[in-house]
């Protein structure tokens, strides 16, 4: 593993101060609809590899799945093509902040 990780709590705390980063939402579109971080980009793990133009590989990018096995998986593949990513141990089943349906 090339990439860092950080938990839940740390994440929040990072959203919470304002820091620059993008989040990138991996899950499914019924996961995402039921609730996902305010600001978070969603492309499921399965488009990834297609919609990479849509993401910015300089930016650093935090990745977050329902309990961290699908994020470490985008980020492995994103790494590997050259991305700054963190991946949220933990998921969104470790998430206390609130989440947003939109």
């Amino acid at each position: 593993m090339t990439f860092k990780e950080i938990n839940s709590s740390e994440q929040a705390k990072r959203l919470n101060q304002g820091e620059s980063f993008s989040m990138l939402d991996v899950r499914e579109l019924e996961e995402w609809e039921e609730g996902h971080v305010a600001g978070a980009k969603h492309i499921p793990l399965g488009e990834l590899t297609l919609r990479l133009n849509e993401l910015d590989p300089a930016r650093e990018t935090i990745v977050i799945c329902r309990s961290g096995n699908r994020s470490g998986m985008a980020c492995e593949l994103l790494n590997a093509k050259g991305f700054k990513v963190i991946n949220m141990t933990g998921g969104l089943l470790a998430w206390t902040d609130k989440l947003v349906r939109e």
